[in-house]
């Protein structure tokens, strides 16, 4: 047996520009690993994030650096001991998972005892970033999906929110700061996110000073993102969170994110699932984290003006499945 791996960089360009408060995205930049075997390949994507210090480059260079062990046939369980928690690791993951689930003729779905069919999720419609005015247009739009989330920043997250609950009164409701608020700010718009019906508040303190949290009894629940890579940050998680966003890029794959899902739930924690602004290929693994989710954040391929063939599809704010055959035999 000899395996065959490529990493590449690819782009695609957002149909509008995605704002939140550390700035403005108008393409995804991914790596898509492909990792082939008695000629069926597997194949995974990941979204470098700058925020952890990862770029295209770097993430392509760490994949590169475990070659060998890869192409001499290394498993998913080998992998979380040569790379580490990341974008790169997560595209090789769920390569790993794509080939072996081919080469077994398996399905994700019956390997982790899933609905079949896949039915549609419920996802998180994100309004970006803007003025108040440009965020209540945009949630007008949204006014009859299920969930929305909201960007915001520290100037004036108050007006954000009102303008879009006005314009979209209905649908349950994500409020994300992207680490930009301080303490005392989540203490003093605790009203307003209850007058305002907001069922979750993602990582507002930035993940270094969000020990703050600790005896915070919140009116609202608090999800950790950015705090929460794997299993093991459980353990000096701040109580003042009662979620924990599953994100594959921040685990490293589906293998790690599976383990972090499931130590959540033993620490009592619920569990999220999100997404970086990424084609259908990063979706696909992730559903099997958010079929089993109490929120799902995963509209990034939407935002896209194209995507690849036969990924998944929205529909007034649920998620369809990918095409028969798309990634990891669904």
């Amino acid at each position: 047996m000899r395996r065959t791996l490529t990493a590449l960089g690819e782009i695609f360009p957002l149909a509008t520009p995605f704002r939140i408060s550390r700035g403005v995205k108008t393409a995804a930049e991914v790596v898509t690993v492909t990792v082939s075997e008695d000629g069926i390949v597997g194949w995974g994507e990941c979204v470098p994030y700058p925020r952890y210090g990862e770029s295209v480059d770097t993430s392509i260079a760490e994949i590169e650096a475990v070659r060998e062990a890869l192409e001499s046939g290394i498993g998913r369980r080998g992998l979380l001991e040569i790379l580490p928690a990341g974008a790169a690791r997560n595209a090789v993951d769920c390569a790993l998972w794509d080939l072996e689930l081919k080469l077994t003729g398996g399905d994700l779905a019956t390997a982790l005892g899933l609905e079949k069919p896949l039915r549609p999720i419920a996802t998180a419609m994100t309004v970006g970033l803007d003025t108040p005015d440009a965020m209540g247009l945009a949630a007008a739009a949204l006014a009859d999906v299920p969930l929305i989330k909201v960007k915001v920043d520290r100037n004036d997250p108050a007006a954000q929110l009102r303008a879009v609950r006005a314009a979209a009164p209905r649908p349950r409701m994500i409020v994300d700061p992207n680490e930009s608020w301080t303490i005392a700010e989540v203490s003093d718009l605790q009203a307003l996110m209850l007058d305002l019906r907001i069922d979750l508040l993602e990582q507002p303190l930035p993940a270094h000073e969000d020990g703050d949290l600790n005896g915070f009894q919140s009116a609202i629940l608090i999800a950790a993102d950015e705090s929460v890579h794997v299993a093991a940050d459980l353990d000096s998680l701040p109580n003042g969170y009662g979620v924990v966003n599953i994100k594959l890029d921040k685990a490293g794959g589906l293998t790690a994110a599976l383990d972090l899902a499931e130590a959540a739930r033993t620490h009592g924690l619920a569990v999220m699932t999100g997404c970086m602004i990424c084609s259908s290929l990063s979706i696909a693994p992730a559903w099997a984290i958010a079929a089993g989710s109490a929120f799902v954040d995963l509209d990034g391929p939407l935002w896209l003006s194209a995507d690849r063939e036969g990924g998944v599809t929205g529909d007034r704010g649920h998620l369809l499945p990918p095409r028969p055959g798309f990634w990891g035999g669904l």
